[in-house]
């Protein structure tokens, strides 16, 4: 297959540039630290290929215009040119998943969960694209998207970075986010990264940077599919995964890594480490960075360590461990993506036609961020069609996550492990924000203990999870193995402290079942709203309530919600995952004996 990245100006550009780098320079080009470890001085003396933003790590106030200057210092940096420094331009990389939302004021997007049950690729590619002019507001050229995970265990603390349990709405949506973020490379769009490769959301008990314990016959059906359509569709990098496949780690697996990825499916870019990832390999970091490399990673994620990385990598070149050709190989994969995508040719940030656009955030933006929640609701029940509810009723509008734009956010958005709160999510509205704005009347009462018998007409009660991300998501007892029985992983994967034990939803936050049962016991009809990163188990408050939606994450748009209980718009999700009746399931789609709650497909519209 024939790429951008194969095109002959390309690839004699990448051979001549890279004929005059020295050793120093070809590893520069290899590493990626942290924005808070690195100096652009240090970008210059080091010939660094990469800086990125963790979750939560920004510049000044947080706002574009900190984001262009901090970029526009590293930029500097790394075109200065003379006897000891090559000017090859800095990438720099964000995690921009549901949404530029590392970023104060920015336009945050249903996450990931929430667009799968929206069924809908084409507002997929105008999300990318939204994103995209808002990646590039802030002087930014790449980010770590989109997620191609294929969750099959809803106890994993990522499942709302996947789209689904099947695989092909997952790879459906991977070619439309790819191309609506790569969108004329070098002029109104950002370098996607496919991650992360392969296998995360197969884990053994759904465990994060688990073990896939799986026949190559399933992980090719499952979990390698998407991402051939993410390289058709031309993807310019890809991120391993943290997670193994059956007992060998993906960063140090060459099979996987080079033979399956770089060869079978002809991805032409370059591959890089997640964060840190190396650390897992072996406890000697020289010798891990040794079997990465040689593996087939191209771009190291080491923000703290990366002068060790470096002096790693030199030393095991030096001594024949890492041979040259593997080295010049990762090189030309770097540069050719900087070519191809433009980078080069580029003004410096600070000059740049999307830098501090101010689209950033604007009110055309968020509506399509409002369309998406609109989409991805799921109504769960109605019973004696409660919904759609009169804007003229007395509502009463309770739970704790009724106003709370932090909450319906969820993980990744301005911090790592996201933020409680109206006060970082710049712009937008909480559910109850849109609800007051569609029913002026409305009040809210956090515990529902204003409910009082012929006071209200209806109830909407806002339940569900607090925010998280990654391993800090996961359901799971507390020093669970990350790994089945008898796998041959030698080191152990350092879990973060689960979000819980259960996926029962009343013994996580039982407030949420007493505030529901509280104000159906004065005779009001209550609908539930879930906001949720994953299907949870919620017998008892299904039981409780008239009518119960599933929100999932619906970003910074609550609004979009109200839009939906009021009757502007009829409900459309369905359910890409399917709900468990009980704690101990776990079902997908095509399992023998399949008998979910609710099954793959489910979901209720009021029209009938």
């Amino acid at each position: 297959m024939t790429t951008p990245l194969d095109a002959p100006e390309t690839q004699q550009k990448v051979e001549s540039l890279l004929a005059r780098m020295n050793l120093d320079q070809k590893i520069g080009q290899m590493t990626q630290g942290e924005r808070m470890f690195v100096s652009p001085g240090e970008v210059r003396e080091f010939h660094l290929g990469s800086v990125l933003s963790g979750g939560g790590s920004c510049p000044g106030d947080n706002h574009p215009a900190d984001w262009v200057t901090m970029n526009d210092a590293y930029w500097e940096a790394s075109m200065a040119e003379d006897e000891s420094h090559l000017p090859i331009p800095l990438l720099y990389g964000v995690d921009a998943i549901h949404g530029n939302t590392n970023v104060r004021g920015a336009t945050v997007f249903p996450h990931n969960i929430g667009l799968g049950a929206a069924g809908d690729p084409d507002l997929l590619e105008r999300i990318a694209q939204v994103t995209a002019r808002e990646v590039l507001a802030t002087g930014v050229e790449w980010t770590f998207a989109p997620t191609l995970a294929v969750a099959r265990n809803v106890r994993w603390g990522r499942t709302y970075e996947s789209y689904s349990e099947d695989p092909e709405i997952v790879g459906a949506y991977a070619a439309r986010f790819v191309t609506g973020l790569q969108d004329a490379p070098g002029e109104a769009g950002v370098m996607a990264c496919a991650k992360h490769w392969v296998g995360d959301g197969g884990t053994f008990a759904g465990i994060d940077q688990g073990d896939a314990n799986l026949s190559r016959t399933e992980l090719e059906r499952t979990h390698i599919a998407p991402y051939r359509e993410a390289i058709a569709s031309g993807v310019l990098t890809v991120m391993a995964s943290l997670s193994s496949w059956n007992g060998e780690k993906c960063h140090g697996h060459r099979h996987l890594l080079t033979d399956v990825l770089k060869g079978e499916l002809g991805f032409r870019g370059f591959l890089v480490s997640d964060w840190n990832a190396t650390d897992q390999l072996d406890s000697d970091h020289a010798a891990a960075v040794e079997l990465a490399v040689n593996a087939g990673i191209d771009m190291f994620m080491v923000p703290e360590k990366w002068k060790e990385f470096i002096g790693h990598m030199k030393s095991r070149v030096e001594r024949g461990a890492v041979p040259m050709e593997r080295i010049d190989d990762a090189v030309r994969r770097i540069l050719a993506v900087k070519f191809a995508y433009g980078l080069f040719d580029r003004p410096r940030p600070a000059e740049r036609p999307w830098s501090n656009d101010p689209g950033f955030g604007s009110r055309e933006h968020r509506e399509v961020a409002r369309e998406a929640v609109r989409k991805s609701l799921v109504l769960l029940k109605n019973e004696d069609g409660v919904l759609p509810l009169d804007r003229t009723a007395r509502i009463l509008v309770a739970g704790k996550n009724a106003d709370d734009r932090g909450h319906q956010c969820g993980g990744f958005t301005v911090a790592w492990q996201g933020t409680t709160g109206n006060a970082q999510i710049e712009g937008g509205t909480s559910i109850w924000e849109g609800i007051r704005e569609a029913s002026p009347g409305a009040v809210l009462s956090a515990d529902g203990s204003e409910a009082g018998a012929g006071d209200f007409d209806a109830a909407i009660v806002v339940i569900g999870e607090r925010p998280y991300a990654e391993g800090m998501g996961d359901i799971r007892a507390a020093g669970a193995a990350a790994v089945a029985p008898g796998s041959q992983i030698v080191l152990e994967t350092s879990n973060l402290e689960p979000y819980g034990g259960t996926l029962e939803l009343a013994e996580l936050h039982p407030e949420d079942l007493e505030t529901i049962r509280t104000i159906a016991a004065e005779g009001i009809p209550v609908v539930a709203v879930l906001v949720s990163g994953r299907p949870l188990v919620v017998n008892r408050e299904l039981e409780s309530a008239a009518a119960f939606v599933a929100a999932w994450l619906p970003g910074s748009e609550g609004a979009g919600v109200a839009d939906v209980l009021f009757g502007d718009y009829d409900f459309q999700g369905k359910l890409s995952f399917s709900w468990p009746g009980s704690p101990g399931d776990n079902y997908n789609r095509g399992d023998e004996a399949y008998d979910p709650l609710f099954p793959y497909g489910f979901g209720l519209t009021l029209s009938g």
